[in-house]
């Protein structure tokens, strides 16, 4: 009897040691997965869904996750968003802003920022960002509207244009500056008009289909991306006009690509740029940002001009 209370005395201890050895070592220690938050302005959008790709497949090979919305173009949507990525304990947000001026909206991505929470901006930009914006992720949006200006006056001697524009969004404030400032030493190519849209065709078919009608003269069109191009295009064959009207644009997508591709008589240039790499570059970022290394405040990304010279050099079927 004696015998087994000494080995059991033996046994037991290093029973409990084998057992806090295989809790310790022999499980695979639990991840608590990270959460990440995304809107952009507007899902109905293949740039914006493309965007998110990269962002959602690093999440994922991460095992952590990302909550994305769709604002469907309302600030107070977005804000409401943010209001419940901050309640969901999310550590990033990745955002396009719906409008970069909008002071409500600033003041909760402020107040998300003073929680801890990383704030990256994509595409676009925010008003006075410096001290609650972590990283701008954009194209260089002035230069599209450099490269746009610079192939319509390479084409044509004079131009009366309406412009297709977006006050809301900083980066297509920047575009239409960039296109401007090219132009204006140059007193054969006038801005004759703007017509504010939502950077979608749905919005922009009508207005510019109600422009044409009421008799409106002009010969070229810059919009301010492919979406409102589209849709500025199918008001124009809308009322079959025998009468070419340019169209210079910027995005690159696989649309405008095609129509630049078959030679369409209307679609003279668009500057593409990468949704894709916006995407990959942000969610390196959000990493570094987390794992507490240093990030630029701003990172801007080439543009390129496609036309029809250069079109057999792109990928004509998705984004670049």
């Amino acid at each position: 009897m004696r015998k087994i209370f000494i080995i059991s005395r033996i046994i037991f201890p290093i029973f409990v040691i084998g057992i806090i050895i295989y809790l310790f070592y022999a499980q695979p220690f639990s991840h608590k997965p990270i959460k990440f938050g995304s809107t952009y302005m507007t899902m109905n959008n293949d740039f914006y869904q493309t965007l998110n790709e990269p962002i959602a497949n690093e999440v994922d090979d991460h095992n952590d996750l990302l909550y994305n919305r769709n604002p469907e173009l309302s600030v107070n949507n977005q804000i409401t968003e943010i209001e419940n990525f901050i309640k969901n304990g999310v550590k990033v947000i990745f955002i396009n802003p719906v409008d970069g001026n909008s002071p409500r909206l600033i003041r909760v991505l402020k107040k998300a920022h003073q929680m801890g929470i990383k704030i990256i901006v994509v595409d676009s930009q925010l008003k006075d960002s410096n001290n609650y914006v972590d990283c701008t992720v954009r194209s260089n949006n002035y230069q599209a509207g450099v490269l746009c200006a610079k192939e319509l006056m390479a084409r044509q001697k004079s131009a009366n244009i309406l412009v297709l524009q977006q006050p809301t969004a900083i980066s297509v404030v920047e575009r239409i500056k960039g296109f401007e400032d090219t132009i204006k030493s140059h007193p054969n190519f006038q801005i004759i008009d703007r017509i504010n849209t939502t950077g979608q065709s749905e919005n922009s078919y009508p207005k510019v289909q109600r422009y044409l009608s009421e008799g409106k003269k002009f010969d070229t069109i810059m919009s301010l991306n492919d979406k409102t191009a589209v849709g500025a295009l199918a008001a124009i064959n809308s009322i079959n006009s025998n009468k070419e009207i340019a169209i210079y644009t910027i995005d690159g997508s696989e649309n405008i690509k095609k129509m630049i591709s078959n030679k369409n008589p209307n679609i003279k240039a668009t500057v593409a740029q990468s949704p894709l790499q916006i995407g990959k570059v942000a969610v390196n970022v959000a990493y570094k940002l987390l794992n507490h290394q240093k990030v630029k405040k701003e990172i801007i990304l080439p543009v390129q001009l496609i036309t029809s010279k250069n079109i057999k050099d792109f990928n004509i079927t998705g984004w670049q």
